[in-house]
């Protein structure tokens, strides 16, 4: 796996779109941004760019010919971990969850502005560059190591999405005090707004990843009428 570009200038996207206008306009705001852009119009397409060049980020649409966005997203993770932003050409709720749900981590709707998502992209790798100045957390089991971007539960490492680790980072930085979803999303999303389902979906797959049973977490709970608490119990 390629280490992730520390500058605009430097960092790699790969624009997934069958639309050229849209593939056209939105490579065209990158590109002033400072980001080298690679395009590609459909899922085989992006598959072998991102394999001939692995990019730092993912533009991806949602519905794409043949195989779609879903499946471009769950092929690209299983070759390493990459942040992803979904475009969505509707608003449904369901599209959005499917998207969080195979991993993405961020989504625009369509119609969107350009500008807007050039901010999105600039947010979500700020997010994924390694942290420095912060030493390892470890409370019931979990072990995060910021600066190396690594998780592990027991000593196995977690295959974490870029905002399912920052979450369990969080967490483990401020056990036993409950934070509603609109804090989590500007804590660890970085945003004053936005869609709170995709905390909700978030802290979902984080559980069927760090509890014994994510039908009755233990270690993220539920606080009613508030949001969620991180409780380590015992060590």
């Amino acid at each position: 796996m390629q280490q992730r570009a520390d500058t605009a200038g430097s960092a790699r996207v790969l624009v997934v779109d069958d639309d050229p206008t849209v593939a056209e306009v939105v490579a065209g705001y990158l590109d002033r941004a400072g980001y080298t852009v690679d395009r590609a119009d459909d899922g085989p397409m992006a598959l072998t760019r991102a394999a001939a060049h692995w990019p730092d980020l993912v533009v991806l649409d949602l519905m794409l010919p043949g195989m779609d966005g879903l499946e471009v997203c769950r092929r690209m993770r299983g070759h390493g971990p990459v942040p992803v932003i979904m475009l969505t050409a509707r608003g449904d709720e369901e599209d959005r969850i499917l998207g969080l749900e195979v991993g993405a981590d961020d989504y625009v709707t369509k119609p969107f502005s350009p500008r807007e998502l050039v901010l999105r992209v600039e947010s979500v790798l700020r997010r994924s560059r390694p942290a420095t100045g912060t030493g390892t957390l470890a409370a019931a089991g979990l072990t995060v190591d910021p600066a190396a971007r690594r998780a592990t539960r027991e000593g196995v490492e977690l295959a974490l999405t870029l905002r399912e680790f920052d979450l369990l980072a969080f967490f483990l930085k401020h056990p036993g005090r409950a934070y509603g979803r609109e804090d989590l999303m500007r804590e660890v999303w970085g945003w004053d707004f936005g869609d709170l389902s995709t905390v909700t979906v978030h802290i979902r797959r984080l559980r069927g990843k760090v509890e014994d049973d994510p039908a009755r977490p233990r270690l993220i709970q539920t606080v009613w009428g508030v949001g969620y608490r991180f409780e380590p119990g015992e060590e």
